[in-house]
Parts: C-alpha cells; sequence; structure tokens
C-alpha cells in the first residue's frame, strides 16, 4: 500500500513546517472578526500556530496575530488561544493523535 502524503503548514511563530494536525488555525473572517478554527474550515483568511503552550505564549508576548492579520486585538483572544493550545496538547498527550 501507497504511502499517504502528509499535509504540511508552516506555523506562524516560529516559522517551522509542521503536519496539519499538529497545528491550530486562527482565522480572520471577511467580517474583520478574528478567533480560533478548531474545525479548519471556517471562511476566511487562516494562519497556523503549533499545538505547544511555550509556542502561544509566545504568540501572545510579541503580539504575532497582531501584525499578520494587521488588526488590534485583546490580551482576552490571546488568553483563549493559550488555554485552547494547553488543553489540546493535554488531549494528544492522553489519547494519541486522534484528532
Amino acid at each position: 500500500m501507497a504511502t499517504r502524503k502528509i499535509p504540511m503548514r508552516k506555523d506562524i511563530v516560529t516559522g517551522e513546517m509542521v503536519p496539519k494536525k499538529d497545528l491550530v488555525r486562527v482565522v480572520k473572517t471577511p467580517e474583520g472578526e478574528v478567533l480560533l478554527d478548531p474545525t479548519n474550515r471556517a471562511n476566511g483568511r487562516g494562519a497556523y500556530i503549533s499545538l505547544d503552550v511555550k509556542v502561544a505564549q509566545l504568540a501572545k508576548k510579541k503580539r504575532t496575530f497582531d501584525r499578520v492579520f494587521t488588526v488590534k486585538l485583546t490580551d482576552d483572544f490571546y488568553d483563549e488561544l493559550v488555554a485552547y493550545v494547553d488543553h489540546q496538547q493535554a488531549r494528544k498527550e492522553l489519547f494519541g493523535d486522534e484528532r
């Protein structure tokens, strides 16, 4: 059986190419709203960040998504991002790669 191609995406914080299943998509909708996209299907411009709490905290420190989407985001968005990444990282450690 042939091996399947693994979709890769670039983590905007670290600049590394990572398998898509190990990333979280953040999307800016056509209405200008920036939100987390756990389904990877929301309409709008997307950017990816690794499922690593340290990377999410670095994104908060550098205000990465403010620059990427050219908007001013609140600290609440970054806190939600860090909490979501922490939760997903814990799930991955408990249940493995079934996402």
